[in-house]
């Protein structure tokens, strides 16, 4: 017979946090500061946009079914290495993609060194290529295009004496009105003896020659056929920028499939875990060390990058560390992993669970209001993610100041649970809410109107009745839906509306807003949107119906502590009384959460 192992509660609970914390520190390292590189390749804001909302629509769909598949087969160690190898490999492919063009990338480094070092390659790219584009413009004719391709082709001389008089146009005219006359006749004479000399040597010729044309001609429009109906001859027909978009969200969409099951599948077998040791109250004890992983994580990236030179050996620029540094600690959560305890069990069916959940939510009113909040709170959050640095970095930021910033704000959310005690004896469960998502919309105006590099760090302290809040009052909802067994998967649906479904849509939308508008305008829309709904919440929580909810485990203690052995407290009903003392109960408990 086999030895059952031995369980020990104590270590899962460690490593589950030591697995949380690198998980949180590798994802922190890198995707707040990922549209801020999107923005450095070129990528215009719309399409920023559409490749963080396609990285959370693959996270809400790929989660669930890649950790029931690992699941169903028993392979949920195997797949949690597979998706550490190839998550750590998969984004290296980013920095290899080259940028749409110099004069398109926007650093910190150009704006903070520009006094300092005024002769880096980047700048000096920028100020050849912008000139010559103007001096195209400003001289229609093919001659005087062809004069000026000969010019720069001439040596590296000539071109700044291009580029200088190409903003001063009418003078340049008027001091030398022959030579443009004089080129144009010379290369218009070349172009006429060459055929001249052509047609007198081989006259035949022309016919072979007319031949292999069309043979080419007929080539190439197979090829241009061919081209559109595959994805790689239709990116070759595609101009730069296009390529480069669909290269990010080819590989930008690998990755979040390749990472998408790890936290689900980890986290199922951990509570099956702890759960099959009697031990599953102190399953919540693990999730404090992600926190404090992204704050390690976010905080510590910014301050490396921002000690580094703009260029590493010359060629490398400082932004693609954020990477490395992923790959780092995502390789060094590999024998945690292989060392994690995990548990497998088959009763457990986490597909009835989720609709199961799905049910709860719907059938009660305040869940609603309480989804619809964090939907709400999901598209606000995706565009202070999404594009806030970008609006840091146009007011002088670097990525000490960003790094900072994002720190403090997980900091101060963290602190919330802290001070709920107090603030429930203020305010209802309901009110908070209603308060944590106003205190987003006071956050999102504020950095519209940002003037400094720290300007928004005083912002960041209001995450604790913000986002702190927000999620506290969540919390207490999913308890009080929630039968025994069916907490985790009501947090679930609500982390998915929140974080996944919300984020997906936010960044769709704030994208085309910022594309269409500017950055300003985005936060002060959500701020608006957002107020407008913490207006009528109330409202709507006040009509909202309350069911009323009889808790047995209340009768079975009524009738413990009632009996007596009198006549008149025996002839009491005390399945009355504490059905009455029940329904009291559950009104002042539905009008709290509610």
């Amino acid at each position: 017979m086999k030895r059952n192992k031995q369980i020990d509660v104590k270590r899962a609970l460690a490593l589950s946090g030591a697995l949380n914390f690198l998980f949180s520190c590798a994802r922190a390292c890198l995707l707040p500061f990922l549209t801020l590189y999107f923005r450095q390749l070129g990528l215009t804001p719309a399409m920023t946009g559409i490749v963080m909302g396609t990285k959370h629509f693959i996270t809400l769909v790929w989660s669930p079914a890649g950790s029931f598949l690992a699941k169903h087969y028993n392979k949920r160690r195997v797949v949690m290495m597979c998706c550490l190898l190839f998550s750590a490999a998969v984004p290296l492919v980013l920095p290899l993609i080259p940028p749409t063009g110099a004069h398109k990338q926007i650093s910190t480094c150009n704006m903070t060194e520009a006094s300092s070092s005024p002769t880096q390659s980047l700048e000096g790219k920028m100020l050849v290529s912008k000139p010559t584009i103007s001096s195209t413009r400003t001289h229609p004719n093919t001659t005087t295009a062809l004069l000026s391709q000969s010019i720069t082709l001439a040596g590296d001389k000539s071109a700044p004496a291009v580029n200088e008089t190409s903003h001063h146009q009418p003078e340049h005219e008027k001091s030398h009105p022959q030579m443009p006359q004089v080129n144009a006749s010379s290369v218009e004479n070349t172009t006429r003896a060459a055929p001249k000399v052509s047609s007198s040597r081989s006259t035949p010729g022309r016919k072979k020659r007319s031949v292999l044309e069309r043979r080419e001609v007929k080539t190439t429009e197979v090829e241009a056929k061919g081209s559109h109906f595959e994805f790689l001859g239709s990116l070759k027909v595609m101009d730069p920028l296009h390529q480069l978009f669909f290269l990010v969200l080819i590989t930008v969409s690998l990755w979040e499939s390749t990472w998408a099951p790890l936290e689900w599948t980890a986290d199922d077998g951990l509570y099956e875990y702890l759960d099959f040791a009697d031990a599953s109250d102190r399953y919540s004890s693990t999730g404090v060390w992600g926190l404090l992983g992204a704050v390690c994580g976010v905080g510590g990236a910014g301050l490396l990058v921002s000690h580094l030179s703009c260029l590493i050996g010359g060629q490398i620029p400082r932004s693609t560390v954020h990477f490395y540094c992923y790959a780092a600690v995502v390789v060094l959560t590999l024998p945690v992993v292989t060392y994690l305890p995990l548990h497998l069990n088959k009763k457990r069916d986490k597909a009835n669970g989720l609709l199961k959940a799905a049910q709860l939510v719907r059938g009660s009113p305040c869940a609603l209001l309480c989804a619809a909040t964090t939907l709400m709170v999901g598209v606000a959050c995706s565009s202070m993610d999404n594009f806030l640095l970008w609006q840091m970095q146009d007011h002088g930021s670097t990525e000490l100041h960003m790094g900072l910033s994002l720190a403090l704000a997980l900091l101060s959310q963290a602190a919330f649970p802290l001070l709920s005690g107090r603030v429930s004896k203020l305010l209802t469960p309901g009110r908070i809410l209603a308060a944590g998502a106003a205190t987003l919309a006071l956050q999102c105006l504020y950095y519209s109107f940002l003037w400094g590099p720290w300007a928004a760090l005083p912002a960041q302290v209001f995450s604790c009745f913000g986002t702190g809040a927000v999620w506290w009052a969540v919390q207490v909802q999913c308890e009080d839906v929630a039968t025994p067994g069916a907490e985790r998967s009501v947090k679930r649906i609500y982390s998915s509306l929140s974080l996944h479904l919300g984020s997906a849509l936010g960044s769709f939308a704030g994208g085309f807003v910022v594309q269409r508008f500017r950055l300003t305008w985005l936060f002060r829309g959500v701020a608006v949107g957002l107020m407008l709904w913490c207006v009528s919440l109330p409202l709507l929580q006040w009509k909202a119906p309350r069911q009323r909810r009889i808790n047995y485990s209340r009768l079975l203690a009524a009738d413990a502590s009632e009996a007596s052995d009198t006549d008149s407290e025996q002839e009491r009903d005390w399945l009355d009384k504490a059905m009455e003392d029940d329904t009291s109960n559950n009104n002042f408990g539905r009008r709290l959460n509610c």
